[in-house]
């Protein structure tokens, strides 16, 4: 069975977003990298490749500035990977990804497990993983920590997930689909073969089309503007003790009808 992960680009963690009076939004100078809580997916597939998986397919919906975050995994092992790029995902939620993601995992033979990252560190909404699980009609086990077991043969895995709770372990059959937390692994660097393989590598393209999805309903934004700045004073309270800065600070916060 083939292991497929689900991946995108986005901001460095360290971008400063903003957006100008005519609502577009941009983040600077900064690089376009490969999503951090995707990398532990990738780690995580390139671990069960050891335990048996016959591949790793890497796949990404966006556009050729897509392709860095994609050469990314490629320069950490997997096999192969595949864009989908069309004008009809522009500015694409996250029910249109997930369902463009979807058609592409059933256009890869012989997929048993799809790994993503939990989130994403621009939309953070978390949704994708599930959507995607919803469109193929797969069990999605969200949250997961760590992978218990795993027989390709049987058709089986389970899971360790990491809840607000505690710990669940959950045993589910193949396929299905994976969101893994930062707890399940450490993600190695890329090496520098990897890194010049990856550069070389053949990274085909898939349209809407090519997944049957033409005629699909585009998202329409609603207008972006940058939230209202506020002035913040600040008032530092000094004191001989705690106690006497204990009370002259329960003394404002009366005052100022905070308590």
């Amino acid at each position: 069975m083939r292991i497929v992960v689900c991946t995108k680009e986005t901001p460095d963690t360290a971008a400063k977003v903003e957006v100008s009076a005519d609502g577009s939004v941009s983040w600077g100078d900064a690089p376009l990298v490969i999503n951090p809580w995707d990398e532990y997916a990738v780690e995580e597939a390139l671990q069960l490749k050891d335990r048996g998986a016959s591949g790793i397919t890497v796949l990404a919906a966006g556009t050729e500035v897509t392709r860095d975050a994609l050469r990314h995994a490629l320069a950490m092992g997997c096999d192969d990977a595949v864009l989908v790029d069309d004008p009809t995902l522009e500015q694409a939620d996250t029910l249109l990804v997930s369902k463009a993601l979807a058609a592409a995992v059933r256009k890869v033979d012989d997929v048993g497990i799809v790994l993503c990252g939990r989130t994403t560190t621009d939309g953070g909404s978390g949704l994708t993983p599930v959507q995607i699980g919803r469109w193929l009609g797969w069990s999605t086990l969200t949250y997961v920590s760590r992978v218990l077991a795993v027989d390709f043969a049987a058709g089986k895995i389970t899971v360790e997930r990491l809840l607000e709770e505690g710990r669940q372990v959950v045993e589910s059959p193949l396929p299905v689909v994976i969101s893994v937390v930062k707890e399940i692994n450490e993600p190695r660097y890329p090496s520098f073969m990897g890194i010049r393989k990856a550069g070389k590598a053949e990274i085909p393209v898939w349209s809407a089309a090519d997944l049957g999805l033409e005629g699909v309903a585009q998202v329409q934004w609603g207008a972006v503007s940058a939230p209202v700045t506020r002035d913040v004073q600040c008032e530092m309270i000094t004191a001989v003790s705690v106690e006497e800065a204990a009370d002259r600070l329960a003394e404002k916060l009366i005052a100022d009808k905070v308590v």
